[in-house]
């Protein structure tokens, strides 16, 4: 008898930069008898969602990217503000993660305030708006942005720098966990955690590790 089919992880931005970078996040989580974990960039989606306009337009593209993977065992959207997390659950038929959600209660366990680094200052209404719809809002001690565009955080130099030093602003601000609050910056985790002092939480990681906890056999 098979096992369960793959995590499928989808960048929603068309920037495969991104998504090698979360697939390089990823590795750690992957061990034998577990399901795998596949990464995969929707190529009709945006360069990079940076707007409102950017994370409507990431939808319908990811729609038919899960549409034609009916073999996952569970889905993971690999951007933060889970851009229509609503629409893939109603459609995909299999659990489905988004790496906000997932990064922010995953990092109250670890603090009881989170900070969250943004990419950019446009970025933080709509995280907002997010999470006041989960009610978590009260544990949220702050946002503050690098002001990068999501390719410059996977690919640019002094983006850790860039990170710690925000990091740093949002543990003065009363944040004893932070959340790394874009998919591009997945690489910089444990630098930053260790220049910090404090729980820093790649959010796909914790997307992922929720999905293996939902869909391994055994578990």
């Amino acid at each position: 008898m098979s096992g369960p089919g793959p995590i499928l992880v989808v960048n929603p931005n068309s920037n495969p930069a991104v998504t090698a970078g979360l697939d390089a996040a990823l590795a750690p989580l992957r061990r034998g008898g577990a399901p795998a974990i596949e990464c995969v960039t929707s190529a009709g989606g945006p360069f990079g969602v940076q707007s409102d306009a950017d994370a409507v337009a990431a939808v319908p593209p990811m729609l038919e990217l899960v549409a034609g993977r009916p073999d996952a065992a569970a889905v993971v959207i690999a951007c933060f503000s889970d851009p229509g997390i609503g629409f893939v659950r109603e459609a995909a038929g299999v659990p489905v993660f988004g790496i906000q959600e997932s990064g922010v209660l995953t990092a109250l366990c670890r603090g009881r305030r989170v900070g969250i680094i943004a990419i950019a200052e446009a970025s933080i209404p709509r995280h907002t708006a997010y999470l006041g719809t989960l009610g978590l809002l009260d544990r949220i001690a702050g946002e503050r942005a690098l002001n990068m565009t999501v390719d410059e955080s996977a690919r640019a130099e002094g983006v850790l720098e860039r990170i710690t030093d925000i990091g740093r602003q949002l543990i003065a601000d009363g944040a004893d966990a932070l959340v790394l609050g874009c998919a591009g910056m997945a690489r910089h985790r444990a630098p930053a955690e260790a220049a910090l002092g404090r729980p820093v939480i790649e959010p796909a990681q914790a997307a992922v590790a929720m999905a293996l906890g939902t869909v391994t056999p055994g578990l």
